[in-house]
């Protein structure tokens, strides 16, 4: 009943005028972003921290999980027009639906979508207010050995087991590890890579990383990988499910949202895999008279569930976060800076001492789920016509945007040439495919870490054992190791046999 209740006045303090200005510009910021493919909420988010220096927590974050929910939405719409997902969590989306639109259902396609995306955000949401007071009280049993330990899980399941290849991925960890040691040591006063530069002393700003990460190192690589080619946006007739299309996609909506939120919460999660295992489940579970659609002329139980399992794994990643302060996506990691540049450290005591900003953001998202819905439906010709935007222009303002916002946080030179370096740095780290979510994520977590193993090493004065001795914290280890070496032992044998 205290979730309900606090939900309740979350609901009375989101109504207000302000905030769902602010929710309902994040959804149409969303949705749009997620329209357009290579621009997700991970770079759009990036490109408006600036605004953290301006505006009220509350107000800022929920604009963010505006931007976050709505581009889950967008990124069906250029993957069944275009057959070009925006988003990884719309590539399994664009199996189906790209043929159903081949064969002049592109309607029920974006509709089923749309729908889906609206019961799985609702499902993700109830599982944010009622799942996330559980977590609080299982993390305010942990001591620091248990946090530590749990950062180092983190680490290797976003770093070591995402990504298409362990070492690039532990290579941008150690990356971002060593950006957060710059800056002065609190515990000795010592000043740590700094290099002379005075205005290294405070650190590596999150927020310029951030920006230079997602948004110039991005853009510098589509620009420098783009070729000119006009898209073709198939026709989207009619946007109404017939009442075979309602009974076709209702199970599949709710399996897919059951299959998707608990992969989000899981550190290792993310929304590639729930997609899949959707997909897989609704080409097992079709009637026997609908199974030769899959792959010919589209089965939308093939977009429904997965549309569905894309965005109940999208609101189960703000568990953690929110919870733990544990970032499991890029995007994630992003708002996870938002908050540490307003002073506010996500973990179990946020749920206490931000109460009210953490309602409010969860009845933001209830309100957002019905706002994107009602953006979706009738505004989809406008959606279809973003994907006609010049890309050189789109660049160019990203551009703009990213280095007027990052020198007006500080108003310093030395900022926008970290800007660019560590720009240009992300763009060849594209090229050669090594992910940049860890290096934020080893930024913001490492002195985290750090800290946490310290006061570990204090209370035991010294005994490296405490991480060991504590069944929790070695349990989690023990995680950690499996989900770093049982990848390679599997595929050994798979490939041994």
């Amino acid at each position: 009943m205290d979730a309900l209740g606090n939900l309740g006045q979350g609901f009375a303090s989101a109504l207000s005028l302000a905030n769902l200005g602010w929710a309902l510009l994040g959804c149409f910021l969303g949705t749009a972003v997620g329209v357009l493919p290579g621009i997700g909420p991970a770079l759009t988010i990036a490109l408006l921290l600036p605004i953290t220096f301006q505006v009220s927590a509350t107000g800022a974050f929920i604009l963010f999980c505006g931007v976050f929910y709505g581009a889950m939405y967008g990124g069906s719409t250029t993957s069944i027009l275009l057959n070009t997902p925006g988003e990884s969590g719309s590539i399994i989306t664009a199996l189906e639906g790209a043929k159903m639109a081949q064969n002049g259902r592109a309607g029920p396609a974006l509709a089923t979508a749309a729908v889906g995306s609206f019961v799985a955000g609702m499902v993700g949401t109830l599982g944010i207010t009622f799942l996330g007071p559980v977590v609080v009280e299982l993390a305010l049993k942990l001591g620091p050995a248990e946090y530590c330990s749990l950062m180092v899980l983190c680490f290797v399941t976003v770093s070591a087991v995402l990504g298409a290849s362990a070492l690039r991925g532990l290579t941008s960890l150690f990356f971002g590890l060593m950006l957060g040691l710059v800056g002065i040591d609190l515990q000795t006063g010592q000043p740590r890579l700094t290099f002379g530069i005075p205005e290294l002393l405070d650190g590596v700003n999150v927020v310029l990383v951030a920006v230079a990460l997602f948004a110039v190192g991005e853009t510098l690589f589509l620009a420098w990988r783009w070729h000119e080619a006009k898209a073709e946006v198939r026709p989207i007739g009619r946007l109404m499910l017939s009442r075979e299309d309602w009974k076709r996609s209702f199970a599949p909506w709710l399996r897919g949202a059951a299959l998707g939120f608990p992969f989000g919460v899981m550190p290792a999660g993310g929304t590639e895999m729930p997609t899949m295992l959707s997909y897989y489940t609704e080409r097992k579970l079709v009637k026997p008279e609908h199974r030769h659609e899959f792959g010919t002329t589209g089965a939308i139980e093939g977009v429904a569930g997965p549309e569905a399992a894309n965005n109940a794994a999208a609101a189960g990643i703000l568990v953690p976060m929110l919870t733990l302060g544990l970032p499991t996506s890029a995007t994630a990691a992003i708002m996870l800076s938002a908050f540490q540049s307003y002073g506010i450290q996500p973990g179990p005591l946020l749920f206490t001492q931000q109460a009210d900003l953490v309602w409010t953001l969860i009845a933001s998202l209830f309100i957002a789920n019905v706002m994107l819905v009602l953006l979706n439906l009738p505004l989809v010709g406008l959606w279809a016509r973003i994907l006609t935007i010049p890309p050189p222009l789109l660049y160019a303002g990203i551009l703009v945007f990213a280095t007027i916002g990052t020198y007006g946080i500080s108003n310093s030179l030395t900022d926008l040439v970290l800007l660019y370096g560590l720009g240009v740095v992300a763009m060849f780290m594209r090229r050669f495919d090594f992910p940049t979510a860890p290096v934020v994520i080893g930024m913001i977590l490492g002195p985290m870490a750090e800290q946490a193993m310290r006061q570990a090493l204090t209370i035991s004065q010294g005994d490296w054992s405490t991480f060991v001795t504590r069944p929790v914290s070695l349990a989690i280890l023990v995680l950690a190791a499996l989900a770093l070496v049982g990848p390679r032992l599997f595929a050994k044998r798979s490939g041994a046999a």
